[in-house]
């Protein structure tokens, strides 16, 4: 059985500018709103199933085309080139530490407007892998209640200090960790506990500072493990779902419609 896999069918693209920055948004749905960050290398037809099925479960969902071209494979030949981009992008900011990123102040206004045209309490942001922490980062903003991190990956682990970085700067963490004591805001944590990019410490970090207010899944893909992962395991709402009850990464994107209920419905 392959990952769930979609086309851009149904989805609505406008540009979308704030910040001094312009990228095409692709929107669809009705409900409470929902940003939905892409991994790399974009917004592939693994990410436009996971929105279809935040869609189908009563969502309205936006996904900012902050790289990559829309609609093109997750593992195909633009994969290298555009992380390289990536990496060396001054909006992304990859390697530095305690670092506030250009990009997030952008996700921060598209968060702001979808929260002004939907119904709700507030929206919820997905990151996943480079921009797993820039959904945790949205929530300096007061519209973010709900901030889920997917295998965040940036800064990239190349030391014990990178893997132990949040992924914003302390001004930033600070802001969060006031709304969520106040109980504004909660986040939750995916990883595969093999995962090199999605490093442990990152979220031992994030555990120390939010308390109970940040949930950690952890998914097993040691050798032998139960779900059958492969050690290069990463992606864990989209490309290692499978659809079908049990599986571990599907359970774990259910957690993530029951979490985005429990704080935007």
């Amino acid at each position: 059985m392959k990952s769930p896999e979609a086309d851009l069918s149904g989805w609505v693209r406008e540009p979308f500018t704030a910040e001094g920055s312009t990228y095409d948004v692709y929107r669809k749905g009705a409900g409470p709103g929902v940003v939905l960050i892409p991994e790399m290398p974009g917004v592939h037809p693994g990410v436009l199933a996971l929105g279809n099925y935040l869609v189908d479960n009563g969502f309205t969902v936006v996904i900012p085309s902050l790289f990559g071209t829309p609609g093109a494979p997750a593992r195909g030949v633009g994969l290298v080139p555009t992380m390289l981009r990536g990496c060396v992008a001054k909006e992304f900011a990859a390697f530095a530490l305690n670092k506030e990123r250009p990009i997030t102040n952008y996700l921060r206004a598209l968060a702001r407007d979808l929260k002004s045209t939907t119904p709700g309490k507030g929206v919820g942001v997905i990151g996943q892998c480079f921009t797993g922490g820039f959904a945790l980062a949205a929530a300096v903003d007061d519209s973010v209640l709900a901030s889920v991190l997917s295998q965040p990956s940036v800064p990239i682990a190349i030391s014990p200090a990178h893997k132990r970085d949040p992924g914003m700067s302390e001004r930033e963490m600070k802001v969060i960790e006031q709304r969520a004591a106040d109980g504004a805001v909660c986040a939750l944590g995916l990883r595969f506990t093999g995962d090199p990019m999605a490093p442990a410490e990152r979220f031992a970090t994030l555990k120390e500072r939010l308390g109970d207010n940040f949930e950690v899944i952890e998914l097993d893909s040691a050798p032998g493990n139960a779900g059958g992962f492969g050690r290069i395991a990463h992606s864990v709402l989209t490309l290692e779902v499978r659809e079908r009850d049990g599986q571990q990464a599907y359970e774990a994107r259910k957690r993530v419609v029951e979490f985005l209920k429990e704080r935007l419905m």
